[in-house]
């Protein structure tokens, strides 16, 4: 893929079977790690979903996830906020992240589309019971993350109708 992984990045929702190897899930998970926090305070954990029956009960409890009944797996980015010194900032931290995310898959060739969790409550607390996490713990959003089943050239959304100079 040529060009920049920001401006060639897009949703992809279908994925091949052909399975991802734990080296990329780590420069995935690294390229979130990366990202830019408030005060460098970094309050993410991200939970690793490669189960199937696991990613099968997501598809219950969030509307808009059948995606993933082909993904080989998805990536929970969770808050908590009490690891942050600016706890009103995490969504833009996990927000970053999330980002950071997306754009690596976009550089290994891979495919992946933002699940918005946060801050829906039936979303949020479905997808706590389904993986279990602790009291204090944000469910923000989820990856979903595999192998493209077909190629999508850039979306071109830029328009100069949105940029004002100085003023609005």
């Amino acid at each position: 893929m040529k060009g920049s992984a920001v401006l060639n990045r897009r949703s992809i929702r279908k994925y091949s079977s052909e399975p991802l190897d734990e080296e990329m899930l780590v420069e995935i998970l690294r390229a979130g790690m990366a990202a830019p926090s408030a005060h460098n305070q970094r309050p993410w954990h991200f939970v690793v979903i490669d189960d199937r029956s696991k990613l099968d009960a997501i598809m219950v409890v969030h509307p808009h996830s059948q995606m993933l009944r082909e993904a080989p797996m998805a990536i929970l980015v969770c808050g908590v906020p009490s690891k942050s010194k600016v706890p009103e900032y995490l969504p833009q931290d996990c927000s970053a992240a999330v980002m950071s995310m997306l754009i690596r898959i976009t550089e290994l060739g891979l495919g992946g589309v933002w699940l918005g969790v946060h801050p829906n409550p039936d979303r949020e607390n479905g997808i706590r019971s389904v993986v279990s996490l602790p009291d204090g713990v944000v469910p923000f959003a989820i990856i979903s993350v595999g192998h493209p089943d077909a190629e999508k050239g850039p979306s071109g959304r830029y328009d100069e109708d949105r940029v004002h100079r100085t003023n609005w």
